[in-house]
């Protein structure tokens, strides 16, 4: 009898109350359309190592800076923070599987009146001791402890693919605003070369107005323009300022404890996509990751709330004694014991459980609604970045082609001016073209090079698996 008891209790231990976890379906994608290439299931691989990234620009500074958001930057840690509450709500729901081990000890000391019936007797004043163990263990039979557990484990493994999404994400816009801030300088220094320019022509332009041989509305016209340019200078200061005070918040120091010298020129290249990339690599984008796991947590909660239409079956057993000697503590006679199981049935909830059932299976609904949508997005920012780098690679070529033409304009106006066949308003015109074009090759290989920094971080550090 005792053999066939506990042969069920085995068995009904292995019940395991909801579905089991399978990942969800997303959307099939056959290969990236900017670099056609086959594709296959995504299995979360965000625990790769991403390496050193931003290395692949070559900028020393820049690798400097990044360097600080691991050990400095306050999001980070507040991310691995709330990372190491998961692992600890992970250690309390483990805790649930064992049984708990109680033990107290009391002295009491108590007093009883005495009797009033023939007489007076002095009351009696009795000191007793006493001390328990007392063991529970919640026998698992319906799996909610399981389901509990990895509920809980699938939550740690979201928690720590969203400290790998926050460090990817702080990393990509401090690359973003470094490279906006040589973006800035270089434009700068475009505007101190057209001042000087500009400086020049406003000479050349009075000595001919004292000459007769220019009008004074050309004068104006120079000035005009000189001044112009003076403030596009100044208001560029105010953008690099803006950049600087944010690197220095990632890199997790006050903005005045932070200046970020300019080099002499913006020559950082654009790293060569390579291609034919798979779309395997989104595998390791850790955001997806977080979304995957979570539908998984979701899946086990439903094995919870189900769990809780059977009884809870609880083994406790306790072990003690009590007397009023404490040499007498240990003996036979004093020690008390008693084991066996309870068992708690909820008979009339007024529709809870079902309640909570409905209510954990629409969590799951979410999550995989929610996983399936950071999956699209994750193709579509690959797709986007991967169509601006082509187009800008273009629009490059194109704008050196204008910068180029507009040089060979200046020029050309300057000698016809000098020579008196033009008007000074067709030196402002060209001047002010080439100033333009500048500025926009100075733009786009800006933009270049963030698409590049949107493509690494859209597909989770880099388009390397290894």
């Amino acid at each position: 009898m005792k053999a066939r008891l506990a042969i069920l209790l085995v068995v009904l231990a292995g019940c395991t109350m909801g579905p089991d976890y399978r990942r969800p379906e997303t959307p099939a994608v056959e290969a990236f359309r900017e670099t056609p290439e086959p594709w296959k299931v995504a299995q979360p691989r965000d625990d790769l190592e991403r390496g050193k990234w931003w290395e692949v620009f070559g900028d020393p500074q820049l690798n400097d800076l990044i360097a600080k958001i691991d050990v400095s930057n306050q999001t980070l840690a507040a991310s691995e923070a709330q990372f190491r509450q998961t692992l600890a709500a992970l250690g309390i729901s483990r805790a649930a599987l064992f049984p708990t081990l109680d033990a107290n000890a009391t002295v009491v000391r108590s007093h009883s009146p005495g009797s009033t019936l023939g007489g007076t007797t002095a009351g009696k004043t009795v000191t007793s001791y006493g001390g328990r163990f007392t063991a529970q263990w919640e026998i698992d039979l319906w799996g909610r402890v399981r389901r509990s557990v990895e509920a809980a484990e699938a939550t740690a493994r979201a928690s720590a693919a969203d400290v790998g999404a926050a460090r990817l994400s702080l990393q990509a816009q401090l690359a973003t605003s470094y490279f906006q801030l040589r973006a800035l300088d270089a434009q700068a220094r475009l505007l101190d070369d057209a001042v000087v320019a500009l400086r020049k022509s406003l000479e050349l332009t009075d000595n001919r107005y004292k000459a007769g041989v220019a009008a004074r509305a050309d004068v104006v016209q120079a000035d005009a323009q000189l001044k112009s340019t003076l403030v596009q200078t100044v208001d560029l200061g105010v953008q690099r300022a803006q950049l600087e005070h944010s690197i220095a918040v990632l890199t997790g120091v006050p903005p005045s404890a932070l200046a970020i010298a300019g080099l002499p020129s913006f020559e950082i290249a654009v790293p060569a996509v390579p291609p034919g990339m798979p779309s395997a690599l989104l595998e390791r984008r850790p955001d997806v990751a977080a979304a995957e796991r979570r539908v998984h947590a979701s899946n086990a909660q439903i094995g919870v709330a189900k769990a809780a239409y059977f009884p809870q079956i609880t083994l406790t057993g306790v072990y003690g004694a009590t007397s009023p000697d404490v040499s007498l503590f240990f003996a036979g006679a004093s020690r008390t014991w008693s084991i066996g199981p309870s068992i708690a049935q909820s008979i009339f909830d007024a529709g809870l459980r079902r309640s909570q059932t409905e209510q954990a299976i629409a969590a799951y609904d979410a999550t995989v609604a929610n996983y399936r949508q950071v999956t699209l997005t994750a193709f579509q920012e690959v797709e986007d970045n991967l169509a601006a780098l082509r187009i800008l690679e273009e629009e490059a070529r194109s704008e050196q082609e204008a910068v180029e033409a507009a040089q060979l304009s200046l020029s050309l106006v300057l000698n016809q001016y000098k020579a008196g066949t033009v008007s000074f308003l067709n030196v402002v015109t060209a001047q002010t073209a080439l100033l333009n074009e500048q500025r926009n090759a100075v733009g786009i290989q800006s933009r270049r090079l963030a698409a590049v920094v949107a493509l690494i971080k859209a597909l989770g550090g880099g388009w390397h698996e290894s």
